[in-house]
């Protein structure tokens, strides 16, 4: 019997092992990507379009072709097709991002051959009404108003558009004219060229006919060839200050653009933001929140694009509190370069963070997602490996370098968005 009166045994005996996944390649070109695993009996079927911001012509393309493929077809209406993935229990998700949209299907496995020529034909021949168009056009800007409204979603996009350019698809963003400036005849252009799945990813207690049934379904659809388009970056102010009247807080973004994945010194990165604000004990947190009481909550975030990265910090504190915030910050920006970590710190931080990439293949989804994260970003397979290995033999004096080249505190560009007192 479990003795719950003692602590369990702490162990560092850290380990990252991705199960091997099954690559079927299709008669069209692309690949089918099947991991075994899930007891439940429920099946994820996802496919991967290279239609993001970053394939689009205009601010919103992506978004609102996204949101209307699902809202009728040759055959059936918007709410048609509602009703009959309700019937069977079952989920449509469509999530248009900065590289690439995703449209994932959830059901049952016993489900999948009755969902899938409805699932296909939303794929294949969506009707984009007008109508629905209009509707989402509305609903779109009424959202944007109230987001608008909000000096976090401000200076959020502020700092992407001050980094990236605006317009770079990383650093643009939708506005209330592009949205009026979208016609329905570029949006299907859009959809012509772009919705050709290259990678299909399937995972559930399904049998070896039941793959072969989905393979043979998906021999008919032909990936594009696309362009590689290239971007430049221009950034926008070094510092900037939105007023907002009436705002009792102000909220405050330091970033800049940093090293991507393929970086010799990425998995560094990675550990030195832990440290800085990556988690409840880091050393923003510390600082900023439990000894000077300035904000709630603090944070800082790697955010890996596929051609770029960006880094960024966020808080939201008080208007009489904006100043010495942004100083205390900069501060401990300055420290991780000036001073080494120490051993305790270190280890804390290291453990913490090593856990928690654990955590994210505690189930057989999660652990699609890192396959999907190598494969889509051209990463090695033993990458994670890699990551466990070089920060679990990690020495803290190793640490200053890197510290130094990427956390000088001019190089970070700011905004803030509030009311100044």
């Amino acid at each position: 019997m479990l003795n719950r009166s003692s602590a369990p045994v702490f162990s560092t005996n850290f380990s990252f092992n991705l199960p091997k996944a099954e690559v079927i390649s299709l008669n069209g070109g692309s690949n089918l990507i099947f991991l075994p695993g899930v007891q439940q009996e429920i099946v994820k079927l996802e496919l991967i379009f290279k239609a993001g911001k970053w394939h689009e012509s205009s601010s919103g393309l992506s978004h609102f072709t996204a949101s209307l493929i699902d809202k009728g077809t040759a055959t059936k209406t918007a709410q048609e097709i509602a009703e009959i993935f309700d019937y069977y229990g079952a989920q449509l998700e469509i999530s248009p991002g900065y590289d690439y949209t995703v449209i994932s299907l959830f059901t049952l496995a016993k489900y999948i051959q009755e969902l899938f020529p409805l699932f296909l034909e939303i794929l294949v021949s969506p009707s984009f009404p007008e109508e629905e168009l209009i509707l989402q056009k509305e609903i779109f800007i009424q959202n944007l108003k109230v987001s608008n409204q909000k000096n976090s979603y401000v200076a959020a996009k502020l700092l992407r558009k001050n980094i990236f350019g605006e317009n770079h698809p990383y650093g643009r963003t939708i506005e209330e004219g592009n949205v009026t400036q979208l016609r329905l005849e570029d949006i299907k252009s859009f959809f012509k060229q772009n919705f050709h799945p290259f990678e299909i990813y399937l995972i559930g207690n399904i049998k070896s006919n039941q793959i072969d049934w989905v393979a043979q379904q998906f021999n008919s659809l032909i990936p594009q060839k696309l362009a590689e388009s290239n971007f430049s970056k221009n950034a926008g102010f070094h510092t900037q200050h939105v007023p907002k009247d009436g705002s009792v807080q102000s909220s405050i973004r330091f970033g800049r653009q940093i090293i991507n994945r393929h970086h010799s010194d990425y998995f560094q990165l990675l550990l030195l933001n832990h440290i800085l604000g990556g988690y409840f004990g880091s050393r923003l947190m510390k600082s900023i929140r439990e000894e000077k009481g300035l904000t709630y909550g603090i944070y800082s975030s790697i955010h890996p694009f596929k051609n770029d990265c960006m880094i960024s910090i966020g808080a939201d504190v008080n208007n009489d509190k904006l100043e010495v915030a942004k100083e205390e910050i900069k501060k401990e920006i300055k420290k991780l370069g000036e001073y080494p970590i120490s051993e305790d710190e270190f280890i804390s931080a290291k453990n913490h963070f090593l856990g928690s990439l654990q955590l994210e293949i505690a189930n057989p989804f999660a652990v699609l997602e890192k396959i999907k994260n190598l494969r889509l970003n051209k990463l090695e397979e033993p990458y994670y490996n890699n990551l466990f290995s070089a920060l679990k033999s990690a020495n803290p004096k190793d640490f200053l370098g890197v510290a130094q080249k990427y956390f000088d505190a001019d190089s970070f560009q700011e905004v803030t968005v509030g009311q100044i007192l």
